[in-house]
């Protein structure tokens, strides 16, 4: 029997029907949900604020130049993705970057294999010392690496007594170069970012270690109750960053044929940036490198869009730090909810 117009039964229906979440809400929903959504829609909305409030950002030349921007610190981000999954920090970051660089230049004249060997070395050894003390003697990571970053500044000033290396080597600087088609350059620095934000997403999602190192990330007691050997975990992590900070070197002088002991001094402020935005959460156990990949790209198309508008550099720098706040309340508020 149909329900007359009016009648309860009508009521009821149409009432389920108010009550019941349409197809778009659900959809946004989702989309909400997914950790990438949060860093992606950040990306868009700051792309399209200065390509409307400027007229040189959105050019065929300028996206070129951002991408080949975006490789030093990107790749530097992604050893600082490691160790802040195991609830780590490495203030120190930057500060081995640029050590690694001064020995390349300081060599490169003499030998380009030797001085390239012994960036790698200078650099594992510097990020495999932080992880000894961190491990071995449980101190906080960052009481211990802004020490580190204390002296490695200090060191490299003195190493080569605070002169810069002007490098000529086309076998250093070949990350620099690529491929240009019309104002369009893609670098090979750039493809061995993209090549090394996939090899640490497939070591991360599908080994044994990855999972270890997110488990640690989550619960160090629980993951030591399930035999994992977190001193040594943790150790690897920090050591393996070591191996990004020395490609991140090797890319910054393809970006900047010189190696200056004063450079690159707020590095690791924008890596761990890239990283907090691009939604790996500070507390560890969760986020992943391919945010980290879009969260260095908004740190670079910030700081590019604030040029291009003729902004300040220290305002820039003010706008950056603003950026990690937020990035770090966001992220409490959603680890207060999930505990919740």
């Amino acid at each position: 029997m149909t329900p007359e117009p009016g009648s309860s039964g009508e009521m009821a229906v149409d009432g389920e029907a108010g009550r019941r979440p349409n197809g778009i809400a659900v959809l946004l929903h989702e989309l909400m949900a997914q950790p990438m959504a949060g860093p992606l829609a950040a990306l868009i909305i700051i792309t399209l604020t200065f390509s409307l409030t400027t007229s040189t950002f959105f050019t065929i030349g300028n996206l070129s130049l951002l991408f080949q921007q975006s490789v030093v610190v990107g790749t530097l981000a992604l050893g600082q993705t490691l160790i802040v999954l195991v609830a780590g920090i490495d203030l120190a970051c930057g500060a081995i970057l640029v050590f690694g660089t001064v020995v390349i230049g300081s060599l490169a004249a003499q030998n380009e294999l030797l001085a390239m060997a012994l960036g790698l070395l200078a650099c594992l050894a510097a990020a495999s010392i932080n992880g000894i003390v961190i491990t071995r003697f449980r101190l906080p990571p960052f009481i211990v690496t802004l020490g580190t970053l204390a002296v490695l500044a200090a060191v490299s000033r003195l190493y080569t007594r605070s002169q810069s290396y002007p490098i000529s080597s086309d076998f250093l600087t070949i990350l620099g170069t690529g491929p240009t088609s019309g104002l369009v350059t893609f670098t090979y620095g750039s493809m061995l970012w993209i090549v090394l934000t996939l090899v640490l997403s497939y070591l991360l999602n599908q080994t044994p270690w990855g999972v270890r190192v997110y488990a640690i990330g989550n619960s160090p007691s629980a993951a030591r109750l399930n035999g994992i050997h977190v001193g040594r975990v943790a150790f690897s992590v920090y050591a393996f960053a070591g191996l990004f900070y020395f490609l991140a070197a090797w890319q910054a002088l393809g970006r900047t044929p010189i190696a200056d002991p004063s450079g690159y001094q707020t590095a690791n402020l924008d890596a761990i940036t890239a990283v907090v935005i691009g939604g790996t959460s500070l507390f560890g156990g969760r986020g992943g490198v391919a945010g980290t990949f879009v969260g260095a790209l908004i740190v670079t198309v910030l700081k590019n869009g604030l040029t291009q508008a003729g902004i300040d550099s220290l305002y820039q720098q003010i706008a950056t730090g603003i950026l990690v706040v937020l990035a770090v309340g966001t992220d409490q508020y959603i680890s207060r909810g999930r505990r919740s």
